[in-house]
């Protein structure tokens, strides 16, 4: 599983837009987004992602949506991001201020793949996905999940086995 959190803010309980895509056999079998009303309404990042307190006002919090995120994530051996630590410190943070348990799960981080499978620098998602001609509208929460999906997809069409991945590029637990 991949997904991509876009904030409002500077604080990492502010996940303005989830997307999360499930992969099985190397194929795509849901996607799933949402846009998310954080604790405040100041926003920082607009200029970034075009998400706007206009946008989110009405939309259900981070605690409303867990149920369904949850769901998503106990089917998952891994969840999968580009710069994995950030997307994970800001589901770590939403939990934490909805009063809900972190998920334990492995995170695959696809910087740190696409840095050792095709030696590049740097390693931004723009530059990963044009040296592997993946479609990408930055700063787009699907656009971004999906991205980071095809990268691993990719990975794994070379031949590279996703417990091996894990095991080079996971991130250290907490």
């Amino acid at each position: 599983m991949a997904l991509d959190f876009e904030t409002a803010d500077y604080e990492r309980d502010s996940a303005c837009a989830l997307c999360v895509v499930v992969v099985e056999d190397q194929t795509v079998v849901k996607t799933w987004n949402t846009l998310i009303r954080p604790p405040r309404s100041s926003f920082c990042f607009t200029h970034l992602h075009g998400i706007a307190w206009s946008d989110v006002k009405d939309k259900p919090s981070f605690a409303e949506l867990w149920p369904e995120i949850g769901t998503l994530l106990d089917g998952v051996d891994f969840i999968a991001a580009h710069n994995a630590s950030f997307d994970r410190s800001v589901l770590n943070a939403c939990c934490r201020s909805a009063a809900f348990k972190e998920p334990a799960k492995p995170y695959l981080c696809t910087v740190k793949v696409a840095r050792t499978l095709w030696n590049l620098r740097p390693t931004k998602l723009p530059d990963v996905c044009r040296h592997l001609d993946i479609p990408l509208k930055h700063h787009d929460a699907t656009s971004d999940a999906q991205a980071c999906a095809r990268i691993l997809v990719t990975a794994r069409q070379q031949g590279h086995d996703y417990a091996h991945l894990l095991k080079k590029h996971s991130l250290r637990p907490v």
